[in-house]
């Protein structure tokens, strides 16, 4: 029960909201305990033939006025307690959402997408009912439940003594089932991420599926996890299906108990009619709190797992995040240099880098070459501290990245990833990541500077058109240069290209590479690239070659040594001659 202090603070927050739902709910509780009282009243009246029109009229005004304000009031504490049932879901979905942000790509790397949104939506709206229905139902399985055994012993101890024998065995078997309940609700909650993961998963391929004829294995393999998702529900079902009747058997007991002994004590005249009718009927209010004693156990049990599984993400610690008295850092003054960096993704997993050592002075630009898989955006992906380096250290003016402010450190550098990644807004949206200060003018130049300008002003509705998702309605090439324009947007002082220009024309790539390198940019750009001819102009260049620097120098000096730069420079220069 630790993952409770998960919304301790939501009930701490709004206790004054909660206690006077609990108020409303108890006394609508009470008002339906009044109504037997009334009904006893009538019958006595009418089977002692005492009953007038005019008391039969107030006997029903009673009821009507009874009846009213458990409306006004089951209103009140439906609108405060499932309200509050609603805040704990908002602010527990936002502090999901919070956290996994700040969580480590690493993180994301091990974690499906599928099982964050199981998350997200099944789990929370679990521990919604929990704390919104279920706490309903243990207030009334309490308080109404009390209270109608108190009226039931009023009218007649020793029937209520016999009504009460089938209770212990509630008891026992509400213990008994709840235990297997919860295992199971963690099962079916574990399918159910496998189930979302793979619906996304085939949508976010459709088109790959389409191209290779693949939708009859695809739905095959999406039956079979449907099919697991299924048969945990209904080992589930085992269970509830046994827990439910044995409750509904339970009750129905005492009731035959009430109808053989309580019929007995009417006709023998030592109670009413009157009070048979009424303890009959507080034999049914308090089959409600009978029911939702199981009812309750089914919503906590399953609150409890999901909030279990909520727990372990939010006790998730990022692997990459400030360290203690963390240092500000404004723009570069002195340049970024890696000392004999190591990188690997695994402790013990083989290295991606190896006693990498590179120095730029503000205003270089650095080209990063080599074979794939060669460590180039692992090296890139180092320096935004997506990853944190295995050995050495990279410094900024002098200082270890690793000790200054996360936030700082990444609002300095622009990004242009290998693989782009558009949100499913407009043209303009995804430049400016949301930022509606962002004039068009300012757009309208970053397009202009990743010669993407006037392919926009083509389109039906310019800046404003829809990309759908993933943007999927732009091509390789219009997608990168969109990822590009977003950073030269930026104008942040450390400018990461990896790769900007390798799903564009030869002709496009070469405009955006003189863009690039004709811009006033007083600090400094890394620029990746398998087309040579990107990099050619850099200060320096390094080639990378299974994690490890191979060579380095200028163009010219690169080309003097004929190893791979000069070969492969060659190579280019011939494939793309006319």
């Amino acid at each position: 029960m630790k993952a409770i202090k998960l919304i301790k603070p939501y009930f701490i927050e709004n206790r004054a909201i909660i206690f006077l739902g609990f108020g409303c709910l108890i006394l609508v509780d009470f008002l339906q305990l009044s109504i037997p009282r009334v009904i006893k009243w009538a019958i006595d009246d009418l089977t002692g033939f005492t009953a007038t029109l005019s008391s039969l009229a107030v006997h029903t005004g009673y009821i009507l006025a009874i009846g009213l304000m458990i409306g006004v009031f089951r209103y009140l504490w439906r609108r405060f307690l499932l309200g509050t049932s609603r805040r704990v879901e908002e602010g527990l979905r936002n502090r999901l959402f919070t956290h996994t942000q700040v969580l480590s790509a690493s993180f994301f790397d091990k974690t499906r997408t599928g099982d964050l949104m199981a998350h997200a939506t099944n789990d929370i709206q679990q521990v919604r009912m929990a704390t919104g229905m279920g706490l309903v139902a243990i207030n009334d399985a309490i308080v109404l439940g009390a209270a109608a055994i108190g009226f039931m012993a009023w009218i007649n101890l020793r029937l209520t003594a016999f009504v009460l024998i089938p209770m212990p065995f509630i008891v026992l078997g509400t213990r008994f089932f709840s235990k297997k309940m919860h295992l199971r609700y963690r099962t079916v909650q574990g399918a159910f991420a496998d189930l979302t993961e793979g619906v996304r998963e085939r949508f976010a391929g459709i088109r790959i599926i389409k191209a290779y004829n693949s939708e009859p294995n695809e739905a095959l393999r999406l039956e079979k996890i449907s099919k697991r998702y299924v048969d945990e529900n209904l080992k589930l079902v085992k269970i509830t299906s046994s827990f439910f009747p044995m409750m509904l058997l339970l009750s129905n007991l005492s009731l035959a108990i009430v109808l053989y002994l309580g019929g007995r004590q009417t006709i023998m005249q030592e109670i009413t009619p009157g009070d048979f009718v009424a303890f009959i009927s507080y034999l049914g209010l308090l089959t409600w709190p009978m029911m939702a004693l199981g009812w309750v156990t089914n919503l906590i049990q399953r609150g409890k797992a999901s909030l279990e599984r909520l727990d372990n993400i939010l006790q998730t610690v990022p692997e990459i995040d400030d360290m203690p008295n963390a240092r500000p850092q404004g723009p570069p003054r002195q340049g970024l240099a890696l000392h004999h960096v190591s990188f690997a993704f695994e402790k013990d997993g083989a290295g991606v880098l190896s006693d990498i050592n590179l120095s730029l002075d503000p205003g270089m630009t650095l080209g990063l070459v080599g074979p794939p898989g060669s460590g180039k955006t692992s090296l890139i992906h180092l320096i935004p501290r997506f990853y944190d380096v295995t050995e050495g250290g990279i410094l900024l003016d002098g200082i270890d990245i690793r000790s200054l402010s996360l936030s700082d450190l990444r609002a300095l550098i622009a990004l242009v990833p290998q693989e782009p990644f558009m949100f499913a807004g407009t043209i303009a949206e995804n430049i400016a990541l949301g930022d509606s200060t962002v004039g068009r003018n300012a757009l309208k130049n970053a397009l202009e500077m990743a010669a993407l300008g006037k392919t926009v002003a083509a389109f039906p509705r310019g800046l404003e058109t829809i990309v759908g998702e993933k943007g999927v309605i732009l091509s390789g090439g219009q997608k990168q240069r969109i990822a590009l324009a977003r950073a030269l947007l930026s104008k942040r002082p450390i400018l990461l290209l990896d790769d900007p220009i390798s799903q564009v024309d030869t002709d496009t790539g070469q405009t955006i590479i003189n863009t690039i390198q004709s811009l006033k940019w007083p600090w400094l750009t890394i620029l990746s690239s398998h087309r040579l001819s990107a990099v050619r102009q850099a200060d320096q260049i390094a080639v990378l070659n299974q994690g490890k620097i191979v060579e380095s120098g200028s163009h010219a000096e690169l080309i003097t040594n004929n190893r791979y730069y000069a070969q492969t420079y060659r190579l280019q220069e011939i494939s793309h001659a006319p």
